[in-house]
């Protein structure tokens, strides 16, 4: 493991020590970042898209409150907000997302996704299987292969490996706060069977001032002067050999990540210009949430990580700041007071989602980036006796834009009460088979081998849903 001593500093504590940092705990849970970039490189992708930015509403959002609204349903089931109409004639949506409404050109909206366990885990939404072996508070769900499945972007990383040197093909956005990886259950970027080379980059994004690549700070990381100079004798002992003798083409990769300013530039919102950063709302003041504080700044990295070349992007979105509800913390998760919760985070994820979708657009990247927006299961129809909605794993939401998919439409409608599909059940492996195909996995013929050695299909039987690439 290589150590790469840095100047001076004093820690809390008073004591006066050496900054460092070494390569080889730079990954996602301590795993080597050369391990992470020693992925199979790809033979030339096929489909349309060359990245996704996955957005999670860990917590269960309700499908009632968002985008499957009953206004003629009783009381007891409507709840307190209405529809309003959206740019494509027919299609209305929740009063409170009126950017998203103006956006629906751009999208489509789920309205009868089917196929979740009542199981607070978004591990089906990074990986498209609701089996899992046992994780805290979330038992166990047989089904799973040894090693267990592995996420969407570890996916991409086996198949295709990095897009752009020095920007690992998957980057994990959401906060390793423990409190948050309770909610979220398993990583984003999980590797799975895969095993660590694919692991997704975390990234530990703690506001917008305080961005930090687990240990190595950006403004570190954006020194590549101090950081070329770390490696010059190594690399000139290197070069005089004209070997590569204990540094293969992998840590190569690992050092273009440290000394490339590419992924720390990308992190560096300070690069971003006045009116771009005005658009995601990260000039607004924000007096009803704690702290005046929002996570609104995740869309736009997330745009600027996937523009600098990452091809899997992932964010856990809520109010500030995401973890427990049980502890004061923000998710999607309301068992009560389910409207006010609601006025408080719609506006949030409107704001930045269709920020997102509007940048991508302007920039010529929306047919090139697939966008997906969902939790890991809807809310029960009727309201509890505590102004909330419970668990309902029978129907749920979702959105899509981009990635050469059509747009402007709504697949899929529920009962008349909301309880379960009518029009066009979707299971979620149809959307995972067809992001895969979009992204140039052909999910009917890609297989890999599990930690048992045996071959295993990414996606059960399901096929790319004709409504999205017919």
């Amino acid at each position: 493991m290589l150590t790469i001593t840095g100047p001076q500093s004093r820690f809390c504590d008073g004591i006066s020590r050496r900054s460092w940092m070494q390569i080889g705990a730079l990954g996602l849970g301590g795993l080597a970042l050369p391990e992470i970039l020693r992925g199979e490189s790809g033979s030339g992708q096929v489909g349309q898209a060359k990245g996704i930015i996955m957005v999670l509403l860990p917590g269960g959002p309700s499908h009632l409150d968002m985008y499957d609204l009953k206004p003629d349903a009783p009381t007891e089931i409507r709840g307190e907000f209405q529809p309003i109409s959206t740019s494509v004639p027919g299609i209305e949506i929740c009063e409170l997302m009126p950017r998203l409404a103006a956006n629906a050109q751009k999208l489509t909206f789920l309205r009868s996704l089917m196929g979740f366990k009542n199981d607070h885990n978004t591990h089906w939404c990074s990986t498209g299987w609701e089996s899992h072996p046992p994780m805290p508070s979330s038992p166990i769900i047989p089904g799973y292969p040894p090693g267990d499945w592995p996420s969407l972007g570890a996916v991409l990383s086996k198949q295709f490996g990095p897009r752009v040197t020095g920007v690992p093909p998957t980057v994990d956005l959401s906060s390793v706060d423990p409190d948050a990886r309770f909610i979220l259950r398993t990583d984003p970027g999980q590797c799975g069977y895969l095993g660590a080379a694919h692991a997704g980059f975390q990234v530990q994004a703690v506001d917008r001032e305080n961005i930090m690549l687990n240990g190595a700070s950006l403004n570190r990381l954006s020194n590549r002067r101090a950081l070329l100079n770390s490696f010059d004798q190594f690399r000139k002992e290197v070069d005089r050999a004209n070997s590569s003798d204990g540094i293969d083409e992998f840590h190569r990769q690992a050092f273009e990540v440290l000394t490339s300013p590419r992924l720390a530039e990308a992190l560096d919102l300070s690069r971003e210009d006045v009116a771009t950063k005005a658009r995601y709302g990260l000039d607004g003041q924000y007096p009803g949430e704690r702290e005046g504080k929002t996570l609104l700044d995740q869309f736009l990295l997330a745009r600027r990580v996937i523009e600098a070349g990452a091809r899997c992007v992932t964010l856990a979105f809520s109010r500030w700041p995401f973890g427990r509800m049980l502890t004061g913390d923000f998710n999607w998760d309301w068992h009560r007071d389910n409207f006010n919760e609601a006025r408080g985070a719609l506006p949030l994820l409107d704001l930045g989602l269709s920020a997102l979708i509007e940048d991508l657009s302007d920039r010529g990247l929306l047919d090139e980036i697939a966008v997906v927006a969902w939790g890991e299961f809807g809310r029960t129809p009727k309201i509890n006796t505590n102004a909330g909605r419970d668990h309902w794993p029978n129907v749920a939401g979702g959105l899509l834009a981009g990635g050469g998919m059509k747009a402007g439409q709504v697949i899929g409608s529920t009962t008349r009460l909301g309880e379960e599909p009518l029009a066009r059940p979707v299971h979620f492996q149809e959307v995972f088979a067809t992001l895969y195909q979009q992204l140039g996995v052909d999910v009917g013929t890609t297989q890999f081998q599990d930690l048992a050695g045996r071959p295993q299909y990414l996606i059960g039987d399901h096929k790319p849903m004709p409504e999205l690439i017919g």
